[in-house]
């Protein structure tokens, strides 16, 4: 056997081994190692921040919901690039912005809309929401079209109409807003928010005290 070719078996041998090292490495002890810190120190993170009640998972708090009825907080539309019939909670299969331009009619459209169906669903007696008051978040998407917060604005807006259709007092409903919105993070980061999801819990909770 020549030199060429033993060196050569030397060379696939070196390789084999290397990537098998790499392999258990990067494959199987780096993941493992990941999981098991995630588990410990974050387990809620690393299970997709699954948001629970009445001892069920009812989605994720990363995660916008669609289809729920006027009695409870809307939030954010989910216009997007591809949507299905089958879930409406999660409605978009994509994620991803509309990519219309903020001149293209058909957007224009949309939030003219979705300004009325905003205005009209949310003025009840005693309280009557003009056009001018309803924030940006309320009549279109964001970016990812899975926003699964609203601005305080838009959840204020929303209380005398929450609050007559439960039952509740005004009051009762802007405290459970107020002790779910979050401020900016790290206090310079974003904006003010309230996760729709988990006020929505808050909200069918006070209502199950009655």
């Amino acid at each position: 056997m020549n030199n060429s070719v033993v060196n050569t078996a030397r060379l696939l041998g070196a390789g084999l081994r290397a990537l098998l090292v790499l392999t258990l490495v990067t494959g199987v002890i780096y993941p493992l190692v990941v999981t098991g810190i995630a588990q410990g120190l974050f387990p809620g993170k690393a299970n997709g921040s699954e948001a629970e009640a009445g001892g069920k998972v009812v989605g994720s708090s990363l995660i916008g919901q669609q289809g729920y009825s006027l009695e409870y907080f809307q939030p954010r539309p989910a216009n997007g690039l591809g949507e299905n019939s089958v879930n409406t909670q999660y409605k978009l299969l994509l994620s991803g912005a509309t990519n219309l331009a903020a001149d293209n009619k058909e957007l224009v459209k949309q939030v003219e809309d979705a300004k009325a169906t905003v205005v009209k669903d949310n003025s009840v007696p005693g309280y009557t929401v003009k056009p001018e008051d309803v924030p940006a978040d309320a009549v279109t998407s964001s970016a990812s079209g899975l926003d699964p917060d609203i601005s305080p604005a838009y959840a204020d807006l929303q209380v005398h109409r929450v609050a007559e259709r439960n039952g509740l007092t005004v009051a009762q409903v802007q405290t459970i807003v107020d002790d779910h919105t979050e401020g900016r993070t790290l206090g310079f980061i974003g904006e003010p928010r309230v996760n729709v999801l988990e006020l929505n819990i808050a909200l069918k909770d006070l209502v199950a005290k009655g």
